[in-house]
């Protein structure tokens, strides 16, 4: 299995710095590891205990993201609801560094069935940003009572356009804070301006530290076919690059019945650019299919 990391070095100031992130975070919560079958997960949990029979909302950050880099959203969201958020493995993070060379999405789904029995006792809803919304759906952990899939992997092949990938070869070789503000822009919706310092400040960390990992590709029909029995809400911003609506909406209805919503003046980075509006859009999804 390869690492994530180039080396171990890598590894602790990446961890340092997560570690940093969450410990300075202004919210109650409580930071912990779990051992699964694919190593230690690095496991964030806040906001209130749910009811009886109402849903924990589980987030699986998407590539190159970690709990610490999606604070800001889990605080709004964990206004009314439990948020447990889960670093995936083979991603830089808290989560074991190593992941398989091969079936690697079957993989992610038996690792996110095994951590759901040992970190959310009752049902969830389980909000998969990219690489996360395919891991999503790659489970069919019974406690799953819905899927938000926020500009996910996992449904069609991802778009690379000239200018991103302009940006992203510079960031890989040359590796500044510079180079990563710019593709951190060509990521957002035009005229979003600088994205956050910390943001700007991780992706230069990832480009020096780690081996970033390619999306996936579009998971078979015969498993989506078996998630349409579970709730599934697709989301997409408007200026999304690598997966833009009109791209995105057709493959959602069509290859697993789910609706399908856009958020106006977002891409790719919907966490960063709307955590109120993705957050209203998970709060109503989970009163919808259990309180």
């Amino acid at each position: 299995m390869a690492s994530v990391y180039k080396n171990d070095n890598a590894q602790r100031e990446v961890r340092a710095w997560c570690v940093g992130q969450i410990a300075d975070w202004g919210i109650a919560h409580v930071r912990r590891e779990v051992v699964t079958p694919t190593g230690v997960t690095g496991v964030v949990t806040t906001g209130p205990e749910p009811r009886e029979g109402e849903p924990s909302v589980v987030l699986l950050p998407g590539t190159n993201m970690n709990a610490a880099l999606c604070l800001p959203l889990v605080e709004v969201m964990a206004r009314n609801r439990r948020v447990v958020i889960l670093d995936l493995p083979g991603q830089p993070g808290l989560s074991t560094g190593r992941r398989p060379d091969v079936r690697r999405m079957a993989w992610y789904g038996n690792w996110l069935t095994e951590a759901l029995t040992q970190t959310v006792p009752g049902p969830v809803v389980v909000v998969g940003h990219s690489l996360g919304g395919a891991v999503a759906l790659a489970s069919n952990a019974p406690r799953i009572v819905g899927r938000v899939v926020l500009a996910g992997a996992g449904l069609t092949r991802l778009r690379v356009p000239v200018r991103l990938l302009a940006a992203t070869v510079p960031w890989l070789l040359l590796p500044s804070v510079a180079r990563s503000a710019r593709l951190l822009r060509r990521m957002a919706a035009p005229g979003r301006g600088d994205p956050p310092g910390d943001l700007s400040a991780w992706m230069h960390l990832v480009a020096r530290h780690c081996r970033t990992s390619l999306a996936p590709p579009p998971l078979p029909s015969s498993l989506l076919n078996q998630r349409r029995a579970v709730p599934t809400l697709v989301v997409a911003g408007r200026s999304d690059p690598f997966l833009p609506p009109r791209t995105l909406g057709p493959a959602a209805r069509r290859r697993l019945g789910a609706e399908f919503r856009v958020i106006e003046c977002v891409g790719h980075l919907l966490l960063d650019e709307a955590p109120v509006e993705v957050s209203a859009l998970v709060e109503e999804f989970c009163v919808g299919v259990g309180g």
